[in-house]
């Protein structure tokens, strides 16, 4: 409940600016299992039990977006999951660009880093270990929904279902850049800012007439609704049958709706045409539309510096509805 009420409480800094406070939780991810599982727990008493597990997705893609999805997952298995980093050249960039708070930037820093977290895994296995429930590549773009379980606190009969995001660029036949959703860890090297072109400026391929409603339907809730408070539009962009994958929200549209309300600090304001905080990526995939965000955040080493997190939201539209969040 503190960590809920720690980022509830946290104010915008820098020239970001401020919109619902509980946009800061809505869109929690961190980079590895181990780590989300650790802070999932600490939620407690916030948790809405009652979420159904993902169902295995997978977006449309062309044969070349098909070969960097795949190309994808054969480095997580065999670099990430498995810990061979004796591979690592052969999948990323040596001058990798890393958003992990966590992980400095660069290739060798990625091998270190995965290298402190124990022996390779002999012999690699055949399949991922835990394969991401949801997944897709557009463009330039891999992206990645992996779920994550754990007893509900205050009923252990019953399970919480907690999703992490990640998310690559592939250029020149490597990876190129990473993005997930992770906190900097007390400790942590010292962040360095990247000063690599926004992601927006990378090809994410042109979106057929489709996906553009998609994409608008996406940002009437994520902007209409969320920074401008207008629930009534709920109704109508999203599905009687709507299904929300955070576990700290309520899990149906009713149930959302009454949750926005009642915040401390909801307020109904006029919409306007610009983002509040707009996303630094948005595309489409089929019928998924996924989303980027960046906040600043105070270093837990260095309460005088800050540091980028990044936050995620995918969203399922199908038949001008949105069926599905994960966030």
């Amino acid at each position: 409940m503190d960590r809920v009420k720690s980022i509830l409480g946290r104010p915008s800094s820098g020239n970001t600016a401020s919109h619902f406070d509980w946009t800061y939780f809505r869109r929690v991810a961190v980079a590895v299992p181990l780590l989300l599982c650790a802070g999932c727990s600490a939620f407690g008493q916030s948790l809405q039990p009652g979420h159904l597990p993902s169902r295995k997705q997978v977006a449309p893609m062309t044969p070349a977006e098909e070969k960097n999805l795949a190309f994808v997952l054969d480095w997580w298995r065999k670099v990430i999951e498995a810990r061979h980093t004796e591979l690592a050249a052969n999948y990323a960039a040596e001058d990798f660009i890393q958003h992990n708070p966590n992980v400095p930037t660069g290739r060798a820093a990625l091998v270190t880093f995965f290298k402190s977290l124990g022996p390779a895994i002999e012999p690699i296995p055949d399949r991922l270990a835990n394969p991401p429930v949801v997944e897709g590549a557009k463009g330039n773009f891999v992206w990645l929904v992996f779920e994550h379980k754990f007893k509900y606190p205050k009923d252990p009969s019953q399970l919480v279902y907690e999703n992490s995001f990640d998310l690559f660029r592939i250029q020149n036949g490597k990876i190129q850049e990473h993005w997930d959703g992770a906190r900097k860890d007390p400790g942590s090297p010292a962040f360095i800012p990247s000063t690599a072109p926004p992601p927006s400026t990378w090809n994410t391929a042109k979106p057929s007439t489709s996906e553009q409603q998609n994409l608008a339907i996406a940002i009437r809730f994520e902007k209409n609704v969320l920074e401008y408070g207008h629930i009534e539009d709920i109704e109508e962009l999203l599905s009687s049958s709507f299904i929300e994958h955070n576990p700290v929200e309520p899990v149906d549209r009713e149930g959302l709706k009454q949750f926005i309300h009642s915040l401390p600090d909801y307020q109904l304001q006029d919409i306007k045409p610009e983002w509040k905080n707009a996303p630094v990526l948005e595309f489409t995939n089929g019928p998924f539309v996924v989303m980027m965000w960046d906040k600043r955040y105070k270093d837990p080493s260095d309460p005088t510096r800050e540091y980028t997190r990044n936050h995620f939201a995918i969203l399922r539209i199908e038949d001008r509805r949105i069926q599905e969040i994960w966030n």
